[in-house]
């Protein structure tokens, strides 16, 4: 289901990347695409969402009147172009989407480090300052604790993995001795 809702959003977060960058409004799109997903994501909203019985003209009114003055026209626009199309439930994944191309069209690479314990700041500067060497620009890295690793560390980078944890030499080890 995910990949499915990635599928459709993917061509709305391209399209609103390319006007917000043409335009420079960047930062706007940013934080309207932010507060439309925060309404859509509201548990009450959802529901009203679902049922087949609201209009979906009523749905957009509501969303609009939330929002306020806060969003701007275009944005507005595409609220209405999701409601018409029952893609409302897709702003989530088009706002990650959104985020991620922005960041990329600003050189930098989100990087994912999980640790089966906590790492140092020291430790953290080590592998930013190799991984942006590695990479040629600056990486944002995001540090999580998983004890399932058992030692090590695995490093994501979008879809650029380095597994130097204890389960993931395990892995390695059993389809060697192929378990």
């Amino acid at each position: 289901m995910a990949g499915d809702i990635t599928t459709i959003a993917r061509p709305y977060a391209e399209a609103v990347f390319e006007r917000a960058k043409e335009v420079g409004q960047l930062d706007a799109w940013s934080q309207a695409l932010e507060m439309l997903s925060a309404v859509v994501g509201d548990p009450q909203m959802a529901e009203q969402i679902a049922n087949p019985n609201v209009p979906r003209e009523r749905i957009r009114d509501i969303i609009l009147e939330v929002c306020g003055d806060d969003l701007p026209p275009e944005a507005s626009n595409l609220l209405g172009l999701l409601t018409e199309n029952a893609r409302l439930a897709a702003l989530p994944e088009i706002a990650r989407l959104f985020e991620a191309s922005r960041t990329a069209d600003q050189g930098v690479r989100h990087v994912l480090i999980r640790s089966a314990f906590d790492v140092s700041e020291s430790e953290q500067a080590a592998v930013s300052a190799a991984l942006a060497k590695r990479f040629g620009g600056q990486v944002e890295v995001t540090v999580e604790t998983d004890s399932a690793l058992i030692g090590g560390i695995e490093i994501r980078a979008g879809d650029l993995v380095i597994d130097d944890s204890v389960r993931g030499k395990l892995k390695q080890l059993a389809h060697a001795l192929q378990f």
